[in-house]
């Protein structure tokens, strides 16, 4: 991770809100010293409507968003992770493929705003709080230093709650 892009796979269940948002987040906060992709598990297929409507009334471009298997990233020719961060406690407790490279694995426990009931509007605060979560730990994550003391270092740092 030494002074070159470090690329982060956000893992989900579902791949349709936090993973999602997570990958917009870094790809718009951390850039250019990160490279941010999502995937799912078990993905829906789409981004979820909700998602979408919270990312644009934030200004960020959706257009290359999208709900995907995490075996897009699992053969050799796919793009070696610096980082694989599972955003759901379904995703963390699932055995993960072999990743390509040897990752940093980190686990961000985060509730599915995607099962969240009510009106529209309790809904979309509910996505409105884990975005919140997210973009905090994702502001953690860029402050930490370009070259960590080793791997286990890095990874605590990077789960810790401050």
């Amino acid at each position: 991770m030494n002074g070159q892009t470090i690329s982060v796979l956000f893992l989900c269940t579902g791949n349709s809100a936090r993973s999602i948002m997570a990958e917009a987040l870094l790809n718009k906060l951390g850039h250019p010293r990160f490279s941010a992709y999502s995937a799912g598990s078990h993905p829906t297929g789409k981004v979820h409507p909700l998602t979408i409507e919270l990312l644009e009334s934030l200004n960020y471009s959706i257009g290359a968003l999208r709900s995907k298997s995490w075996m897009e990233y699992t053969n050799y020719q796919s793009a070696k992770f610096d980082l694989v961060i599972t955003v759901c406690d379904g995703a963390a407790s699932e055995a993960c493929p072999n990743w390509p490279g040897e990752p940093i694995k980190a686990h961000w426990s985060l509730p599915d705003p995607a099962s969240a009931e009510g009106s529209h509007a309790d809904r979309l605060k509910t996505f409105s709080e884990v975005y919140k979560e997210l973009e905090r730990r994702i502001q953690h994550l860029i402050k930490l230093p370009p070259d960590p003391l080793d791997r286990e270092e890095f990874k605590k740092c990077l789960e810790e709650r401050e």
